[in-house]
């Protein structure tokens, strides 16, 4: 049991993570109730649109246009594809998706390939023949 949701734990996180940021985008940063509010009150909801706007606002960095989350995406997925260690995958595949939701497409959808690439290659050098055949480990085989 221990095992299994260890895991399991990591991709639960990874829809957790892309359902908060889908909220994130269509309740407050694509919502015209919520830019109508932000005209003429100031909130703590609008402190964060704000924020969240500015992350994704292109920025020229090495002469190409991304915003914040590409460039963090990007970062995350090279540290994968150097360490093996199952968090740094985690760490890809998570910004990854914040990345391809709050529109940084093209470095979104490589850190995401690249963390859950190197997820599922990590968590599988971690199991051993008798990991997956439990039951096959008592059986009485005859001699020849």
């Amino acid at each position: 049991m221990k095992r299994a949701l260890s895991l399991t734990l990591p991709w639960l996180s990874l829809i957790l993570i892309g359902a908060a940021v889908c909220v994130l985008r269509y309740g407050l940063v694509e919502s015209a109730d919520v830019a109508h509010a932000c005209d003429t009150a100031k909130s703590m909801a609008c402190d964060v649109r704000h924020t969240v706007v500015l992350g994704f606002i292109l920025a020229p960095i090495f002469g190409y246009q991304m915003g914040i989350y590409g460039w963090v995406a990007l970062a995350a997925a090279a540290l994968a594809l150097f360490r093996k260690h199952p968090f740094t995958a985690w760490l890809s595949a998570a910004t990854g998706v914040v990345a391809l939701v709050l529109y940084c497409f093209a470095p979104g959808a490589f850190a995401l390939l690249v963390g859950c690439l190197r997820l599922v290659r990590v968590q599988s050098m971690r199991t051993t023949p008798l990991d997956h055949h439990r039951a096959g480990g008592r059986e009485a085989h005859a001699q020849p």
